[in-house]
Parts: structure tokens; sequence; C-alpha cells
């Protein structure tokens, strides 16, 4: 396959800026990065990067930056994003749960998985986690769409066999079965990786949580998504249905399902043995700041998770989360981090659309980042795609004043470009 050098400006990491510092930005105002056989080969300036022959992209001035990596989704929810006016429980019994019941339905999951899909391209998005439904045929519609693609995504069949409709509850077995049996056919399959993924404490019996454990035990290599700590009353809930767990942690801990693998979503409310358990495993946390203001759930505790050293990921949260667009949720989680008196520097909410996103879904040594030997999945970002951004970025005296608007009010119009694999979506 020919090499193809895309010029513009880059911005890339060498290291998490929460740590060492905005100086981990590398930042080339006439850059470039080359594209072979769908992984990056070069990334540097334009100059060092030219040679004869070398097929050429010029972007002109837009900034070309790693695509964005959603690290909590359910993209069945894709159809009833934006539904007003619930908190936690009653927006799932609501709406969440009779929207998911019509994922049974193969075409139903298809042109659900499909559009959703072309969605994320649009707006910069080029790998997602993703919870499916109970169904299994949910799951196979999303992993086929996105092959069909070529992305990279994660996902795994949605496990529930209590305090659900009829129409969304397994069993302990039959969610064992179904997990494992989409395991073996879809994790490494080709770029899917599968996930497993029981909903919540609250809509499994210790029965289901024990048998996926088990699972996980037997595939320790894959990733084991779920949810804690979003909402108070949902904690109250969990302490009415485990009475004799130490905390909301422990009702995971207890069956096997808190590990180094482990992906916990929201965990805005963690105790100080929670806080201290997932430290020590090293599991990794996903802040879902549109969801966690839009059902107002409360406040993430960024500043410090990431003192800590917690591997933290950002998220839309489709559909309890009020965007598709990881620029959104990129401004959402500095207005919290606004809240939390710790505002967060353009180069952090960057690093942690992309970088830090495939940190925490162990990813980070393959995608996030614009380095040699990585995938070539990559947004070119244009930095003045309104006039009111233009007017602003026209000021702007460094690369972070440039950007930052656009990652306050840009929308997907300013993605220029989406590259998966080293091939522009949508061509």
């Amino acid at each position: 396959m020919t090499a193809t050098l895309h010029l513009g400006q880059t911005l890339s990491f060498s290291d998490d800026p929460f740590h060492a510092g905005i100086d981990a930005a590398r930042h080339h105002r006439n850059g470039g990065i080359v594209v072979e056989n769908g992984k990056i080969a070069a990334v540097g300036s334009a100059d060092e990067l030219k040679r004869e022959g070398l097929a050429e992209v010029d972007h002109g001035d837009k900034l070309i930056v790693a695509g964005f990596v959603d690290a909590h989704v359910h993209y069945p929810q894709t159809a009833m994003i934006a539904s007003w006016g619930k908190r936690l429980i009653d927006w799932l019994n609501t709406y969440t749960f009779p929207e998911e019941s019509r994922f049974k339905d193969r075409a139903y999951a298809d042109d659900i998985a499909g559009r959703y899909l072309d969605i994320l391209l649009a707006n910069g998005t080029t790998t997602v986690c993703s919870y499916c439904t109970i169904h299994p045929e949910s799951v196979d519609a999303f992993f086929t769409a996105a092959e069909a693609r070529g992305m990279r995504v994660l996902a795994g069949k949605t496990c529930m066999d209590r305090n659900a409709p009829d129409t969304l509850r397994d069993t302990a077995q039959s969610a064992y079965d179904d997990s494992k049996r989409l395991l073996q056919h879809w994790h490494g399959r080709g770029r899917a990786s599968y996930v497993i993924t029981p909903r919540f404490s609250p809509t499994s019996t210790p029965e289901q949580l024990q048998a996926l454990g088990d699972l996980w035990a037997e595939h320790p290599d894959c990733l084991m998504q779920t949810h804690l700590s979003e909402q108070v009353d949902e904690i109250a809930w969990v302490k009415s249905l485990f009475p004799k767990a130490r905390d909301y942690l422990d009702t995971y801990e207890a069956f096997g399902l808190l590990g180094t693998n482990g992906l916990y979503g929201h965990a805005i409310y963690l105790e100080p043995r929670e806080h201290a358990r997932l430290s020590e495993v090293d599991a990794a946390l996903v802040h879902c700041p549109t969801s966690n203001t839009f059902i107002g759930s409360g406040l993430f505790d960024m500043g410090g998770l990431k003192r800590a050293g917690m591997r933290v990921g950002l998220a839309t949260d489709t559909g309890g989360g009020s965007s598709f667009s990881m620029l959104r949720t990129m401004a959402a989680a500095y207005e919290v981090g606004q809240l939390k008196d710790r505002p967060l520097h353009p180069a952090e909410l960057l690093w942690l659309a992309t970088q830090g996103s495939a940190r925490s879904l162990r990813l980070d040594d393959t995608i996030g980042n614009l380095a040699p030997g990585l995938e070539a999945d990559f947004v070119v970002l244009d930095l003045a795609s309104t006039p009111a951004i233009s007017q602003r970025s026209e000021r702007a005296d460094d690369i972070w004043e440039a950007l930052f608007p656009t990652i306050m009010m840009g929308d997907d119009r300013a993605i220029a470009a989406t590259y998966v694999a080293g091939a522009k979506a949508g061509a």
C-alpha cells in the first residue's frame, strides 16, 4: 500500500499532561504524519517528512490529532438520547428499558448500530466501548457494523436477571453462556474486543454476578465494564439489595468483578475503601460529564482521582449523555472541573479524549495518539469552523488558545475529516 503524508498542524503527547504538565504535548505548526498500511509510520515537521514519490494530502492549517476514544456508551440508546426530565432509576424505566427491548429484532439493531457509528465518525470518534442489550442480536449487529467501517470497537452483551422488564431479563446461566459464545466469536476478530458486561449490581442477582466473575476469570485478557456510584439514591438501593456488602464496590469485588481490566463508569461518590481498592488493582474509571449533569448525578472528582494516579477515561455515555460529540464532552468536563475548583487545561482535555481513554481501555499502545507504530485513526480539526469560533481563534497566541474555542463551542462542523486505519471515513 502506498505511503501517504498528511500535512497540517499536528498535536500529540509524550506523556500524561496531568502529571508531566502541558510540555507533554508536542505541537508542530507545519507538521505531518506518514501513514502506511493502516498505521502511522512517522510524525514530525513537514520538511523532515517530505520525500520524493510520497503521496501527499495537504490539510492546510487544520489540526491533525488522534481520533477520539469514547470509553463508555450505550449504543442502543441512540434513538432516545435527550429524553426529558428523569433521574437515573426513573429514566431507565421510562425511556431506556422500553427502547432496549426492541433490540431482539436484528433488523432494528442493524439500523441503529449503523446509524450510531456513522454519527460517531461524523463527530471524529474512531473507537468506542459500548454496552449492548441482553439480546445477542444487538452484539452481532454492533460488531458487524463496526467491521464494515473498519473501526476498532469494544462491546458486550448487557446482563440483567432482575429489576428489569421480562423482555430485558436473562438468567445467570444464559448470561454466562451467551457472553461466552459471543466472546469466542468476536474477541480479537479484526479490530473487535469483547467486554464482559453486567449492567450494574441492582439488575443482577448474586448468582449472575458470580457467573460473570467466573467468565472473567476464564478470560482475564478481556475487559469488564459496569457502573459504580452514579447517584445517591442508586447507592442506597444497592445497600438495600446487598445488606452484607461493605460498600457498592464490594458488590462486584465479592463475585470476582474487581480487577486491573475493570472499567467502572461514573464513580462519583467513592468511599475511602473503594478509592483505595480501585487504585490498588489499577482499575480504570470513566468520567461521563454530560450524563452526570443531564440526569443530575453529581460532579466527578477528576483532580483528586488523577492526583491519586488513577487511570481515567472520558465518555459521552449515550444516551444518558446529551451529546454524541467528544468535543462537547470535553467542554462539559471543563465545566465540571470549574465547579470542583480544578479547571482542566486544553491539553488535559484532549489527552482524556484520546490517550487517556485509550489507556483506560488498555489500548494506549495501539490507538489514541499520533506516534509511529500506532493504528492510523486520526481526525482533522478545523479550528475556524464557525464565525464565532473563527473570530476567537484568530486572536490566539498559541495552540491552546486556538484549540480551546473549538473544544467549548465546536460540533461536527469542526470535523474536517475522520480517518480510520488510514482510510477517510465516508470516502
